[in-house]
């Protein structure tokens, strides 16, 4: 049985970035260049990719970091002379590798600092919702005065000592039913007393 680890240094070996690769004539600066130094040997990739492997800590496709090196060689290449292509690989691999690792370390910093920020929110009202929310509590308390005597202590039972309605037809000495009636009155009655606030 292969086991993943196994696997995944096949599929390394398995990468031949050399095939394909032609002999081609580019403008660099201006002048004719002649791009022959593009590393053959097999043993350079494989040296190359296990030694990118090993840098990536799995972090990141040492395949997909070649690929990107080779994407960069051949743009760089094409406005600017490239002595030794080797290295220029080699090089933007490896700072590939470093740009991957402070982008994770920013997006941590920066994950970290919005659970930071939403911490120390300040989650009090504003001024003026205050103001409004005390205009709606004088309304319903004006509202409230307008209510029955009996009433209004069955729904202030129910709704601020948060009492069942049998408990408060057990305190009071009258049926469930009827303490039912009361607070639907009474908040009928709001409900409209409060239209428009």
């Amino acid at each position: 049985m292969i086991t993943a680890a196994q696997k995944k240094s096949q599929e390394i070996l398995a990468f031949q970035p050399w095939e394909g690769l032609n002999i081609r004539t580019i403008r660099a600066g201006g002048a004719k260049a002649e791009m022959t130094d593009y590393p053959k040997d097999k043993g350079f990739w494989k040296r190359t990719l296990k030694n990118i492997a090993r840098q990536a800590r799995g972090d990141i496709d040492p395949e997909e970091l070649l690929n990107i090196a080779f994407l960069r060689l051949e743009r760089y290449s094409a406005v600017r002379p490239v002595n030794d292509p080797k290295a220029f690989l080699v090089q933007t691999a490896k700072n590939l590798l470093i740009d991957n690792y402070r982008h994770a370390q920013i997006s941590a910093r920066y994950a970290e600092d919005v659970l930071q920020s939403s911490e120390d929110r300040d989650d009090s009202p504003l001024q003026d919702e205050v103001f409004a929310a005390r205009a709606r509590l004088e309304r319903v308390k004006r509202g409230l005065d307008q209510l029955p005597p009996r009433t209004r202590e069955i729904f202030l039972m129910y709704r601020l000592d948060e009492l069942k309605c049998s408990e408060i037809a057990r305190e009071i000495g009258i049926s469930v039913s009827a303490v039912e009636k009361h607070i639907a009155k009474a908040m009928f009655f709001l409900t409209k007393w409060s239209e428009g606030w």
